[in-house]
């Protein structure tokens, strides 16, 4: 029987039809043959009448202006005369500049997946919209593909995800912006008329451009105010537009930057945009935040992530950096392991001539002279402590130091008669040959079937300045592709090998690359103050489980900062944890204080990495979150200062997400030996909790507690 709301072509479908999920609701209209959203926000009332909703849109003309106004459509469409930016722009020797694809059909994939395809006789262009919503967190996933039916090849210039609406009042954005080891920090502007335009050129994500933006009324904050969400899930060139037209209406474009002559659509191909996620949370920013993580962790993480515990990891990078001598690393794991660690990675300088920056890239073969008898006893070793064996590979890059480049020097991107752009002291392997992917695999490959490797941290430390390929094309956009095929063929030969997405820190965090990962590095930083800010803005995409977050030494080499072992765990302890120091250098009491955070990571390991991620407005000089069981009946609550109040007494720490009329059991976890009330383990109602809150202790800048709240 066929279901009347499941249409399979616009000659049955209704003009309006509906998605619902979690608490929120997209309506589409489909009466002018250009799919058009109607609305999308807070989850309507079933039974809501969209035929109506054409009428709410409908505005008089006005002075010198088009009597009827130009859609804006799921791809806006210069041929409308739509005033704003078009969704899509390409041609043919200067034709079939302005197509008009008009729907032909309405497939449903799934109750939750719909397919709108629109076609362009004249010009022989075929647009089709994927339209999913996720039934339990509400995000939505959309992309737009556009084939080319003609003869004659099509130049595609640009081709956004399909556009959202904005409503008028959504006056504040948020977007993540940064650099090398300060990612994720959270910049707010004002949405005025005109264009706000964010791009990125990098040839990956990058540390300075995340491809995510929140939409927001004035005054929101973690725990209130309407927030809509967007992210790309894109690896490399982007381009984020948030515009408001002179006539009040206003949009979010998202798409992959497309640099010029990068697609080229013979017949019969086509081209698919990154997908767009989009969420809704009237809740505030809180609210975006748990729909991603949510979602993330059902739809985009690999299976056997959410299943497994994330293991405690030591990297040996800031211990030894190049100075690989063995029985200091065996010293290094014995002592990892005996403080808790589950998983030791070797870090870079294992291979080829690769005993400082400037050599051996490429060469992926363990280096004789440093390892004479292979890592195999290293790994041996770190087995027989009770640990996993992880190992640091960059296979997109090569040094001019190295056998590999003097053996294929015509292998690295570059632009013919154009000196490289120096960065790193090394190049970019053009992957999207066939020759150079192969060799690749081949090594890794070999690296996997002959030693006992469980966790590879995948680098990439330089950007794609001057992406040419070969045949003297652009292809920053081949190149990504190259990169997610390579990680898959891998992932396909060794489906239990674990790969952490590293870019010099978080300079490839996406949902694409996080399809085919496990782990993304979340910075080259571990100072624990900025580690704060960074995995703020962060967890506004990702869950904690996947943020590596490793216990950094007591003198951090990025910042020169000195912390106290109590702030640097306890703000790691929060993430996927880690430890990235020379074990050796500890003091007794650090090496306790330490084994004790790792402990305590362990005991609410569980929680940590699936429950839910709840953060507390505060003033600039603290950060406070809670990290709440899906039930309610247990949480684990972080309060920092971070640098000093004007207030002679501190502030009080008001909880969140709590069942308000439970009693709960509060007591104070960390650091270790500390009491946050005079009657520790006092029983307290959720509403008094979250109303009133906890007084706290004179605390100085650069400390922190950790409280621990249970059903009682």
């Amino acid at each position: 029987m066929t279901d009347p709301n499941r249409p399979s072509s616009p000659a049955v479908c209704p003009p309006q039809f509906r998605l619902d999920g979690g608490s929120a609701t997209l309506v589409m209209d489909l009466s002018t043959g250009l799919p058009t959203t109607l609305y999308w926000g807070p989850r309507l009332p079933a039974g809501t009448a969209l035929h109506t909703l054409p009428a709410l849109h409908r505005r008089p003309a006005a002075p010198n202006s088009p009597f009827v106004e130009a859609p804006l459509g799921l791809t806006p469409l210069a041929a409308t005369g739509f005033a704003g930016p078009p969704g899509l722009a390409g041609h043919r020797d200067g034709q079939a500049w302005a197509p008009l694809p008009r729907l032909i059909a309405v497939a449903w994939l799934s109750t939750d997946h719909v397919r709108l395809t629109s076609r362009d006789d004249r010009h022989a262009l075929t647009l089709m919209h994927d339209l999913a919503i996720d039934p339990d967190t509400g995000v939505l996933a959309l992309s737009a593909t556009i084939t080319n039916d003609a003869a004659t090849p099509y130049a595609l210039d640009h081709l956004a995800a399909p556009v959202l609406p904005i409503g008028d009042q959504l006056t504040r954005l948020l977007h993540l912006s940064g650099r090398w080891a300060l990612e994720f920090q959270a910049d707010w502007h004002d949405f005025p008329t005109g264009a706000f335009v964010r791009e990125n050129r990098r040839g990956r994500t990058s540390h300075d451009a995340f491809p995510g933006l929140v939409c927001a009324t004035p005054g929101t904050g973690w725990n209130s105010g309407t927030a809509l969400g967007f992210h790309l899930g894109a690896s490399g060139n982007h381009r984020l537009r948030a515009e408001r037209l002179s006539d009040g209406r206003a949009l979010i474009e998202m798409a992959e930057l497309l640099l010029p002559g990068e697609i080229r659509l013979e017949r019969g191909e086509g081209y698919t945009t990154p997908t767009l996620y989009a969420a809704v949370s009237t809740s505030g920013l809180n609210g975006i935040a748990q729909g991603f993580q949510r979602y993330v962790r059902t739809h985009i993480l690999p299976t056997s992530v959410a299943e497994r515990s994330r293991p405690v990891h030591y990297n040996s990078w800031e211990a030894v950096y190049f100075n690989h001598d063995q029985p200091v690393l065996r010293d290094l794991a014995a002592q990892a392991a005996a403080l808790g660690v589950e998983r030791f990675v070797l870090d870079d300088g294992w291979f080829g001539a690769r005993r400082n920056s400037w050599a051996g890239l490429g060469d992926w073969t363990v280096s004789p002279d440093v390892y004479p008898d292979g890592i195999t006893p290293l790994i041996d070793h770190v087995r027989d402590l009770g640990m996993t064996f992880g190992l640091w590979v960059e296979p997109e890059m090569v040094n001019p130091d190295s056998d590999l480049y003097r053996a294929h020097p015509d292998w690295v991107l570059g632009l013919a008669g154009v000196d490289q752009v120096p960065m790193r002291q090394q190049y970019v392997l053009d992957l999207a040959r066939t020759e150079v992917a192969d060799h690749l695999f081949a090594r890794l490959d070999a690296l996997l079937r002959d030693h006992a490797i469980d966790y590879l941290k995948w680098d990439m430390n330089r950007d794609l300045s001057q992406p040419g390929g070969a045949d003297g094309r652009a292809a920053a956009h081949v190149q990504a592709g190259a990169v997610h095929a390579l990680i898959d063929r891998l992932r396909a030969a060794h489906p239990a090998v674990e790969i952490e997405s590293c870019a010099s820190g978080g300079g490839r965090a996406n949902y694409e690359i996080l399809k085919r990962t496990h782990r993304i590095w979340t910075s080259d930083s571990n100072d624990a103050l900025d580690r704060l800010t960074i995995q703020r803005g962060c967890g506004l995409f990702f869950p904690p489980e996947i943020m590596g977050a490793h216990v950094g030494p007591r003198d951090c080499h990025s910042t020169g900062r000195r912390m106290p072992m109590a702030m640097r765990a306890g703000v790691a302890l929060f993430g996927h944890m880690g430890l990235e120091m020379d074990l050796r250098e500890l003091t007794d009491a650090e090496r306790t204080m330490l084994g004790a955070a790792i402990a305590l990571h362990k005991a609410h390991r569980a929680l940590l990495h699936h429950g839910e991620l709840h953060r507390i407005d505060t003033p600039a000089h603290l950060d406070a979150f809670g990290v709440i069981a899906a039930d309610r009946g247990t949480a684990l609550f972080s309060y920092a200062v971070i640098t000093q109040s004007r207030s002679t007494q501190p502030e009080r720490i008001r909880l969140t997400g709590l069942d308000p009329m439970t009693q709960y059991r509060v007591d104070t976890v960390w650091p270790p030996g500390t009491t946050l009330l005079e009657n520790e383990g006092a029983i307290l109602p959720g509403a008094l909790l979250m109303h009133l809150g906890l007084p706290l202790p004179l605390m100085h800048p650069q400390s922190l507690h950790i409280v621990h709240v249970t059903r009682v």
